[in-house]
């Protein structure tokens, strides 16, 4: 008479086991590299508002915003405190001389946030001529990449 077998085998088990943990490995970079990607509009698109807020100060004052015309930190003081999800901080540089008439507006990485290891991709920059640029930690040259 044969014994009718019940269950998984202990080899069985082991290699579903084995299985779900080189579909794990691959997939959990997979997706963090996804996540970081997507997370880099949180600098473009600030970016954008806040040089979209710098040309409306232009059309009425004939000049950019500066710290002194808006007795406020920049770009607080165009109505853009921060990103909207904070994984970047935002900056502005003025040109030199009596007016501002010119403008670099930066995004730099958050360090300690989820985007702080996207060292790929580490500060945004975009000018009043809407020159973009993007950096990686290293300063090197990124923008092809940065900003798809």
């Amino acid at each position: 008479m044969t014994r009718r077998q019940n269950g998984m085998t202990l080899i069985e088990l082991m290699i579903v086991i084995i299985v779900l943990g080189i579909i794990v490995a691959v997939g959990i970079p997979s997706y963090r590299g996804y996540i970081m990607r997507a997370n880099r509009v949180d600098a473009t698109s600030a970016l954008l508002r806040l040089a979209a807020n710098q040309e409306r100060f232009y059309m009425q004052n004939n000049t950019y915003a500066s710290n002194a015309q808006l007795a406020a930190a920049l770009p607080a003081g165009l109505g853009i405190p921060g990103t909207d999800h904070g994984y970047y901080n935002l900056g502005i540089a003025a040109a030199a001389g009596g007016l501002v008439v010119g403008y670099t507006a930066s995004a730099t990485v958050v360090v300690g946030e989820s985007q702080g290891s996207d060292a790929d991709c580490w500060v945004y920059t975009l000018s009043e001529t809407g020159l973009r640029a993007a950096t990686t930690q290293g300063a090197v040259d990124n923008t092809a990449i940065c900003w798809q």
